[in-house]
């Protein structure tokens, strides 16, 4: 059985309890095998087995509990149609696509109106069934981008929406609640009935209050009142139905104590219609900068997506033409000039340059491509000009797989979010619980019924769902966005959360603290042959021209950088398991270990005491011999990355436990754990045995992160309780891993587990408030402290809570943008 994933844009959720009730309706679909919704970017990410389930039945289930899924339409111009079956063709090759939930194809104007489901679908993905079943889609001009941002389109005309709902509100509210806190104020309080008798005398001023009052409770407060509706008929009231319930509590209690006084009956000598207005008003100021600071929390996204190139030169029957990105094909030459972005991922054919990689590794400097190096797309090359064959395009390019792997995180749950979950989903009926005792024990005990009035629609409106919905997926979603922006990708809410525990670090040695390849770090000449040290390296390179083994290859690099002339081998032979032996320019060489010098009968001249020395230092010594006389000795080591000692040093400073995993021999281990500051270190470790390492330190109560970038390093990466996988290693351990370094700098560990420590801190800050908001406000809109001072909570001063308590929260969460990864 093969699981496939979809994020599904969910529409009229307010609050945790929404959450709750649409991930078990979603749960419900046969062959769902996961959802998890996410309030802050109101998307709902969706595990399932595409032979059971299918994106309609999702739908459907959303739209039973009382909410929707953003759907968009999109018109595609059909190529090659002639009859009503050509339409019938193409309808039914649409609708195959997972995504899309209605087609309607018109032979007349020769066009698909496609109904669907942005982020699900994409303009690719139509094209492709259109092709499949014989037919074209002919260009589709701006249409050609991907469809998720018309999930943005719609989301923005959703907020402009909300702030047109807004401005009405606060016209109509503002005189309304002026002239019922100065009537209250002047008449009432002060008794001065000389004051503007023409209009608060008027046996008509209720009526102006109406008048002002209902445009607010029907028009403006209309989303609120549909998702009470809603949320209600599929028995799982949320926060609209208690913001519905009491504001229609306070507007048709006034309008009843206003009708009775047309006969004569006096209900109650005041009405509560401003209250009702202000709750609404007040609350949708909160929505909006709720709704605000929301879109915020997602910029990480934004800005990953504003890096993509729009257009692409490529070659194409001999012409060098521009077109569109979403265009560049497996296997095309494109073009870069300098200062231009590369479009999308390749390996380069012609030229060279220098590419400013920064916006995807973090890495500041330029990096030197040449022939055969690899780019990557959304880069921006500096210099020179090239030209490069396409290997990855659209959603398998870099760019999108960073994209898309933000994306998942933010969707994603942390463990530390169950509490408020569970809470949650039981929340709003306890609520309403609440607010009918408060009304029961008021009118009851107390007598009075304006008093048990006020305290039950105080109690309805004060609770917060939103605060607790909010509290986890706000701080998660700007936190594996700062972590995307400093070259860390992290995989999850649970990975984040789980780093911060986080008491023992094992490095792999080899392309994690080390640079994964050989390279030559000393040189010594026999001092008793005149020659000179460039000529020895020369020589001894030529030799190694030809070979295949890493050290010798490595000896042939350094010639080449350092602008040595090498020339080819009359003679070349490998010394299974010692070295090799060449002539060079008419001279006899012998490249090797100190038995291949011994067996030849080559004394050393005490060069044997530095290579014991070398060899101390975690480095390999290779004597070589000029026509049977030792010349000197070139050592070769797989060096440090330039930053490794720092990052050990700033691990060890978070107190952590640093260990280094190796298959070198002990006496290698020590040196270069010495080397790089590691006091503890496994050696001679096969990589089948990486893994029970990991485990060994978890069964001494470890929280154990496994950092490595081979193919053998993926069993203890997925062993570990949290794996961190370089980037410039294989797709493998990347996939193993939580968490990836993409730049390949170990720093970035540092970064990782810095910031998850800052997230959590934010996160229970969040749920802190939440929780005591809730824990403190609910007892006092109920009265709890009418017994010792004699204060009641007015509705209106709830509302003005209820709206801070969101906001509160995700501004909170908004200050993880000014993270900064810590200096080492």
């Amino acid at each position: 059985m093969s699981t496939k994933q979809v994020t599904l844009p969910i529409s009229g959720m307010t609050c945790a309890s929404c959450v709750m009730h649409v991930e078990g309706g979603l749960k419900e679909v046969p062959g769902v095998e996961n959802a998890a919704v996410n309030l802050a970017n109101e998307h709902a990410t969706v595990q399932f087995d595409p032979e059971k389930a299918n994106i309609d039945q999702m739908v459907a289930a959303v739209r039973d509990v009382g909410y929707d899924v953003v759907v968009d339409k999109i018109t595609l111009p059909i190529g090659g149609m002639t009859c009503a079956s050509c339409v019938m063709h193409v309808e039914n090759g649409l609708k195959s696509v997972p995504g899309v939930l209605n087609v309607a194809v018109n032979l007349a104007t020769e066009r698909a109106t496609v109904e669907l489901v942005p982020g699900a679908v994409t303009i690719a993905d139509l094209k492709h069934a259109v092709e499949d079943v014989g037919y074209e889609v002919l260009d589709v001009g701006g249409a050609a981008t991907e469809i998720v941002d018309r999930e943005r389109e719609l989301r923005e005309q959703e907020r402009q929406r909300e702030w047109r709902d807004l401005v009405v509100g606060v016209i109509l509210t503002a005189p309304l609640f002026a002239l019922a806190m100065a009537r209250d104020i002047l008449h009432v309080g002060l008794g001065r009935m000389d004051v503007l008798p023409w209009l608060f005398s008027w046996k008509q001023f209720d009526w102006l209050l109406f008048a002002l009052a209902t445009p607010v409770q029907f028009y403006v407060g209309r989303s609120y009142h549909r998702g009470a509706y809603k949320s209600l008929r599929a028995l799982a009231p949320n926060m609209d139905a208690l913001i519905s319930i009491g504001t229609n509590a306070a507007y048709w209690f006034s309008v009843i104590v206003l009708i009775a006084k047309l006969f004569g009956v006096t209900i109650a000598d005041h009405v509560y219609f401003e209250s009702a207005a202000v709750i609404i008003t007040l609350i949708k100021v909160g929505k909006y900068l709720e709704a605000r600071a929301k879109g915020q929390t997602s910029e990480a996204i934004k800005n990953l997506m504003k890096l993509q190139a729009k257009t692409a030169r490529v070659e194409r029957d001999g012409q060098e033409i521009e077109i569109a990105l979403e265009q560049v094909r497996v296997g095309d030459i494109v073009s870069v000039r300098p200062g231009e972005k590369i479009p999308v991922d390749g390996v380069i054919v012609a030229g060279s340059s220098s590419v400013d990689e920064s916006m995807i590794t973090g890495e500041s400097l330029p990096v030197e491509k040449t022939l055969g190096d690899s780019v990557i797309g959304a880069t921006i090359n500096k210099m020179g000009a090239f030209k490069f064959e396409a290997r990855k395009v659209g959603k398998e390019t870099a760019l999108a797989q960073i994209i898309k792997l933000v994306e998942d995180a933010q969707g994603s749950k942390a463990p530390i979010q169950r509490l408020a979950d569970q809470i949650s989903a039981v929340f709003v009926p306890i609520v309403i619980g609440i607010a009918l005792v408060t009304f029961a024990l008021w009118f009851v005990i107390g007598g009075s019924f304006t008093n048990a009035f006020v305290n039950f629609v105080a109690v309805l409106i004060i609770a917060c769902p939103c605060a607790l919905g909010l509290a986890t997926p706000t701080a998660i979603m700007v936190g594996t966005g700062k972590g995307a922006e400093n070259g860390v990708l992290i995989r999850s809410g649970g990975a984040l959360e789980t780093a911060h525990k986080v008491t023992a670090i094992i490095l792999d040695k080899t392309g994690t603290l080390t640079q994964g390849a050989p390279s030559v770090t000393d040189q010594m000449t026999n001092d008793k042959l005149p020659m000179t040290k460039d000529e020895f390296v020369r020589l001894v390179a030529s030799a190694e021209k030809n070979s295949e083994h890493p050290l010798g290859q490595a000896i042939v690099k350094h010639a080449q950088d350092a602008g040595l002339a090498l020339t080819e081998p009359s003679e070349f032979g490998a010394v299974a398991g010692h070295g090799v032996r060449a002539r060079v320019d008419g001279h006899e060489l012998l490249i090797g270990n100190a038995k291949l010098m011994s067996d030849s009968k080559i004394a050393l001249d005490g060069l044997e005491t530095r290579a014991s020395q070398l060899a101390d230092e975690g480095k390999t010594a290779m004597f070589a011999a000029i026509d049977g006389r030792a010349a000197g000795l070139i050592a070769v080591a797989d060096t440090l990355k330039p930053n490794s000692r720092a990052a050990v040093a700033a691990l060890k400073n978070l107190g952590l436990n640093v260990y280094m995993l190796t298959g070198d021999n002990p006496r290698t281990a020590a040196a270069i754990a010495k080397q790089v500051g590691i006091d503890h270190y496994f050696a001679e470790v096969l990589p089948g045995q990486k893994a029970d390492k990991v485990k060994e330190l978890q069964q001494q109560n470890e929280i154990v992160a496994m950092v490595g970038d081979g193919i053998n390093d993926a069993p203890a990466l997925a062993q570990a309780n949290i794996g961190i996988a370089i980037g410039t290693g294989t797709d493998v351990a990347m996939q193993a891993a939580e968490i990836t370094l993409i730049s390949g700098d170990l720093r970035g560990v540092v970064t990782a587990i810095a910031l998850s420590k800052r997230t959590i801190r934010t996160i229970k800050g969040n749920l802190f408030w939440a929780f005591i908001y809730n824990i403190l406000g609910i007892p006092i809109a109920a009265g709890a402290l009418y017994p010792f001072f004699g204060w009641l909570l007015n509705p209106i001063i709830a509302a003005a809570a209820m709206a801070f308590s969101s906001v509160f929260v995700v501004t909170n969460s908004l200050r993880l943008r000014n993270f900064k990864a810590p200096t080492i």
